[in-house]
């Protein structure tokens, strides 16, 4: 008997302990639950959608917030036929607008003329479509009058209360979200407090805070995702956390998952943030904008969900409370061109033959190799760039001439005009007309020729299968001199 007692004992222990981060170099329960996933629905939606903003300051009137026909299940319904695996809800932002019926504050839905908790409404909608319901809070709060108190406990005491009502009356919460950390000293977040009540709370949710990772000597230096390929050697800027997050940067391809925190090992996956609108906004504006292309959504799909990472799309309803169709669509027909299904492991790309391959490119940039040379376009990084002198150039990639390859895709590093609110982008493509070779009988011989604007993501699909010691891409007609992010040469299984 005695046996069996210690037995339990040891392994309530070890679950308890499998729930919150110790030094490791494998995944605990709750990152395991995270990476399974995968894949989620990010859904902006409060004040900024009636205001035509992307942030607020807490000062807009709660009746701005006015619905004309809010539908949250219709929200998750587009989130199940999408092939979401859980939905990811802007709870409150950084204006202090809350979705569901808060006590602490009379800033919120209940106060509002549209008297409906929408958190209540989207959770429970997750539970009939069989999806996980996550949350997002902003620690940010430019509304609440115990932020800018000159005892921050005050402030921490009302975060608790808030999360505690978040965390004990909506059902499982799968992931916790924060943002909005920059606006204060890290340590008065007291984020070892905020952790631990949640863990009490939901042992199973995941922890994340934007910006989770900086340098070891300079707190405040965020390191890019491009850089997060050695492991061991960046430190959290915000600790407890049980992912990395970086909002919207995309992971390098050789993404590493070791960081230190007070000398200790740490595993820590990267979840990635998309906004479906081609133009970078995060809440629905009253003009129809439009969403990214296919072909882009499909390979940031796979870069993102690949490595053990994750990504959620944000898909925000617009002022009747309603996600829009033309989104809702695009959403779906990604779903079934990838082929996601319900209860079996996402998709994957193919094999990228071109990682990290030699490059001859025909000019660079200001003559300036460390910024713009041409194996950036190989490297597997989303913020390096190979950029040309002149506009008309080339991309030579030297390949092992014993992989075959089916598939180019190539994401254009374009202009982007940023507007006044700093979020709405314009991206305008140089590169207008171009052809694909391959090496094949001591010449060059063409595979694929366009006269149109190469676009945003461009994905090139073979019938066959090809072997070259070198492929090149000719740029033979831009606005002006093009640049590429990446340039990828896949073998993918039909």
């Amino acid at each position: 008997m005695r046996v069996i007692f210690i037995f339990i004992l040891t392994y309530v222990a070890i679950f308890l302990n499998a729930q919150n981060l110790i030094p490791s170099t494998q995944p605990n329960l709750p990152q395991k639950e995270l990476m399974s996933r995968g894949y989620g629905m990010f859904i902006h939606f409060g004040m900024n959608t009636f205001a035509e903003l992307e942030w607020s300051d807490g000062s807009i009137p709660v009746e701005t917030y006015c619905p004309t026909n809010l539908d949250c299940e219709q929200w998750v319904k587009v989130a199940s036929e999408a092939g979401f695996r859980y939905v990811l809800l802007i709870t409150k932002h950084h204006d202090g607008f809350c979705l569901w019926d808060s006590k602490y504050t009379d800033y919120d839905v209940m106060s509002s003329p549209v008297k409906r908790d929408v958190v209540r409404e989207v959770s429970e909608a997750c539970r009939k479509y069989g999806l996980q319901f996550a949350i997002y809070y902003s620690l940010w709060d430019r509304h609440e009058k115990s932020y800018y108190s000159s005892n921050f406990n005050d402030y921490v005491a009302y975060m608790s209360n808030q999360l505690s009502e978040l965390l004990t009356n909506y059902g499982p919460i799968c992931e916790v979200w924060f943002d909005g950390g920059w606006d204060k000293p890290v340590e008065q977040w007291q984020l070892p407090r905020l952790y631990s009540l949640i863990k009490k709370m939901q042992p199973k949710c995941a922890v994340g805070v934007n910006h989770t990772i900086s340098y070891p000597d300079r707190l405040r230096k965020l390191v890019l995702p491009d850089s997060m390929i050695v492991d061991n050697k960046y430190t959290f800027q915000y600790f407890p956390s049980d992912f990395r997050l970086w909002d919207p940067k995309i992971a390098h391809k050789l993404d590493k998952k070791q960081y230190i925190y007070q000398g200790n090992s740490y595993y820590l996956p990267f979840e990635h943030t998309l906004c479906i609108s081609k133009a970078w906004t995060w809440f629905q504006k009253k003009d129809n904008l439009p969403v990214r292309d296919l072909d882009e959504l499909e390979e940031l799909f796979y870069w993102c969900t690949d490595n053990g990472n994750t990504l959620v799309i944000n898909i925000p309803p617009d002022q009747t409370g309603n996600i829009r169709e033309y989104e809702a669509n695009t959403v779906i027909e990604l779903a079934k061109r990838i082929g996601i299904k319900r209860n079996q492991p996402l998709p994957k790309n193919g094999k990228f033959i071109s990682l990290g391959a030699e490059t001859i490119v025909s000019s660079v940039y200001d003559d300036n190799s460390q910024l713009y040379g041409g194996n950036y376009a190989t490297d597997g990084g989303m913020q390096t760039q190979w950029r040309a002198e002149d506009s008309i150039a080339t991309l030579t990639v030297l390949l092992d001439p014993k992989e075959p390859f089916n598939k180019v895709s190539i994401f254009e590093a374009c202009e982007q005009h940023v507007e006044s609110d700093g979020f709405t982008t314009t991206r305008v493509n140089r590169i207008q007309n171009y052809n694909i070779e391959i090496w094949r009988n001591n010449r060059w011989e063409c595979i694929y020729v366009s006269d149109e604007v190469m676009g945003d993501c461009k994905v090139i699909k073979f019938p066959r299968s090809y072997q070259t010691s070198k492929i090149r891409l000719n740029v033979t007609r831009a606005t002006a001199p093009p640049a590429l992010y990446e340039f990828n040469v896949i073998y993918k299984e039909s």
